[in-house]
C-alpha cells in the first residue's frame, strides 16, 4: 500500500521529471500581489459596479449643467430673468410651445424662459447640499473624534449636546431661523431688497441644516471611535508618546473612512430633498433666485395647461435623488467586506 500512497502524492504535487521539463515562470509575470489598503479595494469594487459608474456618470452630468449653466443658457440664446411678455395670453398661460428659442418653453404669468431657468435651478440645490455636507462632514467627524478619544467629561457634554441638537423640532427652526436673520442683517422684509432677502435665505437655510446635520455624524464617529481607542495600534501609540494630534488624524481617522464616506454619500441626497422640500413649502429660498424647489411650487397651478412646467424639475430632482441614493447603496456596499455583488 506504501508505494500505491507514494505515487498518488506525487501524481498530486507534480513529479520531479514534470518539475524539470515545464519551463520556468517568471516572477515578473506573475498576478500582482501588492497589499492594498481598504480604500483602494473599495475604490476597485466601484469601478465594477456597472450602477455606481451609471450613476456617478448623472451626478456629473448634473455638476456639469449647473457649472456651465451660463454658457448653456447663452447657448440657447435666453437668460432666468428676462420677461416675455409678449408671449403670454392675457390669462398668463404661454401662448407658443418648445421651440428653437425657447427649448422648454416660457413661464406661465412671467413668461421667463423654463430651459434657462433650469439650467442656474440647478446651482443653489447643488450648492447648498455640497456646502452642507461638507460642514456637518468636518464638524462632526472633529467632535466624534474628541469625544470618543478624549471620554471623561468631555464624552458627557458632547453626548448631551448631541442628544439636545437632535430633539429639537427641526421644522420650526427652518420656519424661525430665516425671520431672525433677515430682521439683523437686512431688516424688515417689506423694506429689503429682493436679493438681499434671497442672499438671507439662501445663508439661513445653509446654517439650519448644518446645525442639525453633524449630530448623527457626530454620534455616529464616537461609536467608532470607542471601540478603535482600545485596540492594540493605539496603546502602542500611546506608550511611544505619540502625540493626541497624531493619534487622532494619523490612527485613528484612515479607519474612519468607510463610515465618514458612506455618510457623506446618504446625506447629499436628503440635502438636495429638504432644500427643495422646504422650498416648496415657502421657507427656503426665495425669487429671485432660481430653484427647482420654486418652480414646482408656482406650477401647481398651471401644471394640466402647462405639463413641462411642473414635470421638469420634479423629474430632475427624482432622477439626481435616486442616482445619488444608489450610489450610496453602492458605497455602502463596497466598503463593506462581507458584500459581494
Amino acid at each position: 500500500m506504501e508505494p500505491l500512497i507514494e505515487e498518488a502524492e506525487l501524481a498530486r504535487a507534480g513529479s520531479p521529471t514534470d518539475a524539470m521539463a515545464s519551463p520556468a515562470v517568471d516572477p515578473e509575470k506573475k498576478v500582482d500581489t501588492r497589499r492594498k489598503s481598504p480604500t483602494q479595494i473599495a475604490l476597485a469594487r466601484l469601478r465594477k459596479d456597472k450602477v455606481a459608474v451609471i450613476c456617478a456618470s448623472i451626478f456629473a452630468f448634473f455638476v456639469l449643467i449647473a457649472i456651465f449653466a451660463p454658457l448653456l443658457a447663452k447657448l440657447e440664446g435666453q437668460d432666468p430673468t428676462t420677461l416675455h411678455q409678449d408671449l403670454i395670453d392675457q390669462y398668463g398661460y404661454p401662448t407658443i410651445p418648445p421651440n428653437g428659442e425657447h427649448w422648454f418653453g416660457v413661464e406661465p404669468r412671467l413668461g421667463r424662459d423654463l430651459f434657462a431657468r433650469f439650467v442656474y435651478g440647478a446651482r443653489p440645490s447643488l450648492i447648498v447640499a455640497g456646502t452642507v455636507t461638507i460642514l456637518t462632514t468636518i464638524i462632526g467627524v472633529t467632535i466624534g473624534l474628541l469625544a470618543g478619544f478624549v471620554g471623561g467629561w468631555l464624552d458627557r457634554i458632547v453626548s448631551w449636546v448631541i442628544d439636545f441638537v437632535l430633539s429639537l423640532p427641526y421644522l420650526l427652526f427652518a420656519i424661525a431661523v430665516p425671520a431672525v436673520l433677515l430682521t439683523l442683517f437686512v431688516g424688515t422684509a417689506e423694506n429689503a431688497a429682493a436679493q438681499d432677502v434671497a442672499n438671507a435665505r439662501f445663508f439661513s437655510l445653509i446654517i439650519v441644516l448644518s446645525f442639525f446635520g453633524w449630530a448623527s455624524l457626530a454620534r455616529l464617529i464616537r461609536g467608532e471611535v470607542l471601540s478603535l481607542r482600545e485596540r492594540e495600534f493605539i496603546s502602542a501609540a500611546k506608550v511611544l508618546g505619540v502625540p493626541t494630534r497624531k493619534i487622532l488624524f494619523k490612527e485613528l481617522l484612515p479607519n474612519l473612512v468607510a463610515p465618514i464616506v458612506i455618510s457623506v454619500s446618504m446625506a447629499l441626497p436628503s440635502y438636495i430633498v429638504v432644500e427643495a422640500g422646504l422650498t416648496f413649502l415657502g421657507v427656503g429660498l426665495t425669487e429671485p433666485t432660481p430653484s427647482w424647489g420654486l418652480t414646482i411650487a408656482a406650477a401647481q397651478n398651471y401644471y394640466r395647461a402647462d405639463p413641462l412646467y411642473l414635470w421638469i424639475p420634479v423629474l430632475a430632482i427624482t432622477i439626481l435623488v435616486l442616482s445619488l441614493s444608489l450610489l450610496g447603496d453602492s458605497i455602502r456596499d463596497a466598503f463593506d467586506p462581507r458584500t459581494r455583488r
